[in-house]
């Protein structure tokens, strides 16, 4: 099982990257996510936008936010949420707020 170490502490992902425990998530995680699964090197301002949206509807909710709310409430069009997460809103965003793998993600 992969792994990733964040300030001393081993975390347990899942084979494609997404963390095991969505309990152990912080900013910290979320930057060490970004690097090692995304290989995003600096988490900006419109990053943290996205994956505070979906961490905060993934704990209101228990599941990821559709991609029109994310757009919508973010106010980053889709190609923008692209731009910082290449491999997508639902697999890259995810991943990086801490979130398993959402439904339908391929």
């Amino acid at each position: 099982m992969p792994t990733l170490e964040i300030e001393g502490k081993i975390l347990d992902l899942s084979e494609e990257g997404f963390l095991s425990d969505p309990a152990a998530w912080n900013h910290a995680v979320a930057e060490g996510l970004a690097r090692k699964e995304e290989g995003i090197e600096t988490l900006t301002e419109k990053h943290w936008a996205v994956v505070n949206f979906i961490r905060e509807y993934y704990l209101e909710k228990g599941m990821a936010p559709m991609v029109r709310l994310m757009c919508k409430t973010t106010g980053l069009p889709l190609k923008d949420i692209y731009a910082l997460f290449p491999s997508g809103p639902a697999k890259g965003a995810c991943k990086v707020a801490g979130l398993p793998k959402p439904d339908g993600c391929v």
